[in-house]
């Protein structure tokens, strides 16, 4: 009798779990759909470059696929995945093992985008940090190391340790990569964008600044 009653417990229990599990993923998904068209219109999402993520559970996350595009995101362009990797990473986002390396290194982490704002990349190109002269950027912002990733051509194989690394290292949420964009976190998806246009704006304001000087 006691086994039975632990059983059906346990079974409620379970049960519970995944309703609010699935809660959880739909209203992250909603949300990851609506900021990513604003972050698309913005010129900081590609219609294939990019990526963005929400942690649901110490072990879980969901997180775009790779034939994603940013303007028109849906429920089912949304796979949720396992630390422990199996055929489901497969049809997942290229960056999908940066944003595992993010959320299993900085507690912090509830959610992760990699964006590419034209201005912050191009910016980076020929600079080695970034120091904001606009209001909002300067109160922001502290002078900002742009990370030399050098090669290339291996650069994916490294992005997941060296990314969290530089992040930890500098007790900062944000990562610029040169010729390469941004990796972000944060607890507050809001932020997450704030973050970006705050920065794209700054480095903007200091690409016109050389023109009109």
């Amino acid at each position: 009798m006691c086994i039975i009653l632990t059983l059906t417990f346990c079974s409620i229990i379970s049960q519970i779990y995944l309703k609010r599990l699935n809660l959880e993923i739909k209203t992250h998904t909603k949300n990851m759909q609506k900021l990513s068209l604003s972050m698309f219109r913005k010129g900081f999402l590609g219609i294939f470059h990019g990526s963005i993520s929400a942690k649901i559970a110490q072990n879980k996350f969901i997180i775009n696929k790779k034939n994603a595009v940013f303007d028109s995101l849906e429920e089912e362009d949304f796979i949720l995945l396992h630390n422990k990797k199996d055929y489901r990473w497969n049809e997942a986002s290229i960056d999908s093992d940066i944003h595992l390396s993010i959320y299993n290194n900085i507690f912090e982490a509830k959610f992760i985008a990699f964006t590419m704002p034209q201005n912050i990349v191009s910016y980076s190109l020929n600079h080695d940090f970034i120091e904001p002269k606009d209001y909002f950027g300067y109160e922001r912002f502290d002078r900002i190391e742009i990370y030399n990733p050098k090669n290339y051509d291996d650069w994916y194989e490294r992005a997941p340790y060296e990314i969290p690394k530089f992040m930890q290292k500098n007790k900062t949420n944000f990562i610029v990569i040169k010729g390469y964009g941004i990796i972000s976190y944060s607890r507050d998806l809001i932020d997450l964008a704030k973050d970006v246009a705050l920065l794209d704006f700054s480095c903007t304001v200091l690409k016109n600044e050389k023109i009109y000087n």
